[in-house]
Formats: C-alpha cells, sequence, structure tokens
C-alpha cells in the first residue's frame, strides 16, 4: 500500500460545479462566474456562494441582498469564463447574455441557461478573504426540454466543473450508481 504524504493545505476539494452569479450593481446587471457553491440548508432550501472580497459583484450582493444563480451548460463555456475574467467595474457585462427575473428584483439570472435560481440573501459569513453569501432560494426555473420526470436531468442540463489548483473545466461523466442505494450490499471484511 503507497504511504499517504502531505500536500499544499490550500489544495482544493473538487470538482466544483461552476455557475453564473447574477446581481444589480450601480443600477446595471452584473454577473461573475464562481465554483465555490453549495446547497447548505433543505427546509428552507438555501444555497451559499463564496465570492473573494474584491470582486464587483459582492457590492449589488451586499446593496439588495439579492443574487442570481445560473447553471450553464457546456455550450455557454467561452461566454462563462470570460465573466469570470473580466471585472464589471471595467466591462459592462449586462449585454453578454439574455437576461431575465422572477420574484426577486435584482436576482437576475441568464435566460440560455439550463436551470436558475434566485435567491434573497439571509446571512453573510465573512471570511479572510472571501465572504459566503447565503442566499434562500424563492425560485428555481427551468424549460421542459431539461427535464425527465419532472426532475432536472444532468445529461440533458449538461453542467460543467472546475477543478483547482490544474484550473480546468471539465463535463459530467457517467452514472455509477445510485445514492442511498448502492451501498446497501456492502460488507465489512
Amino acid at each position: 500500500m503507497m504511504e499517504k504524504m502531505k500536500i499544499d493545505n490550500s489544495t482544493r476539494v473538487y470538482p466544483m460545479p461552476v455557475v453564473i452569479v447574477g446581481t444589480v450593481v450601480e443600477g446595471r446587471i452584473n454577473y461573475l462566474t464562481a465554483a465555490w457553491v453549495c446547497h447548505v440548508n433543505s427546509n428552507p432550501p438555501m444555497i451559499g456562494v463564496a465570492l473573494g472580497k474584491g470582486h464587483y459583484t459582492n457590492k449589488g450582493i451586499r446593496e439588495h441582498k439579492e443574487f442570481g444563480i445560473s447553471i450553464p451548460s457546456v455550450d455557454l463555456i467561452k461566454a462563462v469564463d470570460y465573466v469570470g475574467l473580466m471585472s464589471g467595474a471595467k466591462v459592462d457585462k449586462s449585454k453578454i447574455f439574455e437576461s431575465f427575473q422572477g420574484q426577486l428584483k435584482y436576482a437576475p439570472m441568464v435566460r440560455k441557461c439550463p436551470l436558475t435560481a434566485e435567491c434573497k440573501v439571509v446571512t453573510t459569513v465573512d471570511l479572510p478573504g472571501s465572504e459566503f453569501f447565503i442566499g434562500e432560494i424563492v425560485g428555481v426555473y427551468t424549460e421542459e426540454r431539461y427535464l425527465t420526470g419532472g426532475k432536472p436531468d444532468i445529461e440533458k442540463i449538461k453542467p460543467f466543473l472546475l477543478t483547482m489548483p490544474d484550473s480546468r473545466y471539465w463535463e459530467v461523466g457517467e452514472i455509477i450508481g445510485n445514492a442511498w442505494s448502492i451501498g446497501k450490499d456492502f460488507q465489512i471484511r
């Protein structure tokens, strides 16, 4: 058996889902690509996203207490990467995607993304280098073509993932088993 070796503490647990965070900053829609995102509560449903403190997007989220999360498909990869590279303080990113709103006024979502959610901030955790915004999901939007049996279908959505520290995007692979089921026949030896 191989020995475990200690590596850099800043190594990220991966893969991380890539999303587009939308908000309104200084009266204009702004988008930012993020991958430090996860569901943090089920009832009520909440999602958390960590954004570096220097991001222009944070200003809009702090001001309006709302944000949108859009899950892009692989065909949007170049535009998604671009909105992560460019700061909204220097570039108007409001025209990159066609936007739409649900119930919330300051939580723009990307119409072309297969799955989107609008969130109302419930708390912000101030971390040394990031702000972790936790938002209650008040609306989730998709189209019939991205559903199977009334539920979002990952094969139809075609999301992609980010790995660090190699800074690469990955497509989602094959199904390898059913959660909360495949381990039922496991035997301790």
